[in-house]
């Protein structure tokens, strides 16, 4: 997953994103790590925080746009 890229990108720490998600730091430490993999409303959350595509945030697509 291309969380810790696009989390780095906007210079957002992991404290911050799990506070803006109401998640655990370590949840989110742990998806950046693949040791845990998000389910679908957290997939949501994150690629609607960063305003990308679901598949740009799972690495199926380079293309960060999102269809709605």
């Amino acid at each position: 997953m291309r969380l810790k890229e696009l989390r780095k990108q906007k210079k957002v720490s992991q404290l911050k994103l799990a506070i803006d998600l109401s998640m655990n730091q370590n949840t989110i430490s742990r998806y950046e790590t693949g040791e845990r993999e998000a389910d679908y409303a957290t997939l949501i959350a994150i690629a609607d925080y960063f305003n990308v595509s679901i598949d740009y945030l799972l690495e199926r697509t380079d293309n960060p746009v999102m269809n709605k």
